[in-house]
């Protein structure tokens, strides 16, 4: 990484100053931070917090973070959960630009189960490389989105899209929607 701070997006609407300070000061020590309040306001949620970091989801990216700064983001998601409680309250999108770039959706109703997802984010990056096989994805991908599967209890490529066409896995198959 060069000595400048490369840009990162921070979307939100329904959060608290101070939730909004915790998590600047924490993005802003590496990143030059672009928030954009009021982002565009999803129908049940009162939270939406939506973090574009500039990098690709991969090991290198969570050297360059460091465990630390990462456990603490981790531990800020979480807050931002226990303090709006159960249900439809809070949605996180975390993205990463790469090829392709990589979204994590959550917003599971459950606590243990947000605290869940959020836990278990960086253990994709060791299914990466089966995730995004070239032999097993649709060609020209250029998304993938990730949803946590309460049932299993682990991330799944829920949709993908290239630049023509979006996809749904489903029964274990890609289908063009």
């Amino acid at each position: 990484m060069s000595s400048s701070r490369p840009p990162l997006s921070l979307r939100f609407y329904g959060i608290s100053p101070w939730e909004l300070e915790v998590i600047y000061a924490l993005l802003n020590s590496l990143f030059a931070v672009n928030e954009h309040p009021d982002a565009e306001q999803e129908d049940e949620y009162y939270t939406v917090v939506d973090i574009t970091f500039p990098l690709a989801f991969n090991d290198a990216f969570f050297r360059w973070f460091g465990s630390s700064r990462w456990d603490k983001m981790k531990g800020i998601l979480k807050e931002l959960k226990r303090r709006r409680g159960d249900g439809t309250t809070l949605r996180i999108y975390m993205k990463f630009t790469g090829t392709p770039n990589i979204t994590f959706m959550i917003d599971l109703d459950q606590r243990n189960q947000f605290d869940a997802a959020i836990d278990k984010i960086d253990f994709v990056l060791e299914l990466i490389p089966f995730h995004l096989d070239p032999k097993k994805l649709p060609r020209d991908i250029t998304q993938v989105w990730y949803h946590f599967d309460e049932m299993s209890g682990r991330w799944t490529i829920t949709s993908a899209a290239s630049t023509k066409e979006t996809y749904l896995f489903s029964q274990n198959e890609w289908k063009v929607t």
